[in-house]
């Protein structure tokens, strides 16, 4: 074997180790490993800013796919920690697979998202529906604008904190082709009648706190004629896709994502 390429098995090797070791620490740690994954991505991601609620500006990252027609869209709406690396790095995964995809900062209006995880969660806990709303708005009006994009096929997706929002956003608009619930609660039963996208839930076994709700949550989707499906992956605990483990629970969840996305919002 030669010189060039156990280089480059080394590097690829180095790697899965930085991930690995990313996906089970502190937060800190997990966003540097997965700022080198970053590096090495083969999606182009830039950073863009955008008016949204009040006139205030929203930053977001923004990942496109190497493809030559107009490409699917998706919102990545981020966890409580706000916009961190490993949400940038989903939104290259959604890339790689031939998607746009749009991370907003949901704290944007908030000076952005700070370093300190406690420092995120107390400024998301301050963020009115309504704003949080209007933002959303805008960044689906943003990527709708995008020559690149099929305007008619633009989702979202979200984790935790992003995927409550991600649930009550498809509550909000109509125009929206599909909504990805990532261990997230559900909005108001009684607004469910607002929801004209598809629905997908990924939830982990053990999150009890979460999934306590399932039973009515689908017994209420059922009533409004909205189309619900959800799996429950066995050994998860909540926010396992940022985890990374069980890793055979992850492949599959992220399997069923992108089966559901292509059904509904085409490839």
């Amino acid at each position: 074997m030669n010189t060039a390429r156990l280089a480059a098995i080394g590097v690829a090797v180095g790697l899965i180790l930085l991930l690995v070791i990313a996906s089970r620490g502190p937060l800190t740690r997990m966003s540097e490993g997965y700022g080198e994954r970053l590096d090495v991505a083969p999606t182009h991601g830039e950073w863009v800013e955008y008016v949204g609620a009040g006139g205030d500006t929203v930053t977001a990252y923004v990942a496109f796919p190497e493809r030559s027609d107009p490409a699917p869209a998706m919102i990545v709406i981020h966890e409580i920690y706000g916009l961190t690396d490993w949400v940038r790095s989903v939104a290259d995964d959604f890339a790689g697979r031939g998607y746009v995809a749009i991370a907003p900062d949901m704290l944007s209006r908030r000076g952005g998202t700070p370093e300190s995880a406690d420092d995120a969660r107390g400024l998301i806990r301050s963020l009115p529906p309504d704003s949080i709303t209007v933002d959303l708005d805008a960044t689906f009006e943003y990527v709708r604008s995008l020559r690149s994009v099929r305007g008619d096929a633009i989702g979202v997706i979200g984790f935790c904190w992003g995927g409550s929002q991600s649930f009550r956003y498809a509550t909000n608009n109509a125009d929206l082709g599909a909504s990805v619930v990532c261990y997230g609660g559900a909005p108001d039963l009684a607004t469910l009648g607002g929801i004209a996208a598809p629905v997908l839930g990924v939830y982990a076994e053990n999150d009890a706190r979460i999934n306590a709700d399932l039973p009515e949550v689908e017994a209420a989707m059922a009533d409004a004629a909205k189309r619900y499906v959800y799996a429950i992956y066995p050994g998860a605990g909540h926010a396992f896709l940022r985890r990374g483990e069980p890793a055979a629970q992850v492949e599959r969840a992220w399997e069923d994502v992108f089966a559901f996305l292509g059904e509904t919002l085409g490839r």
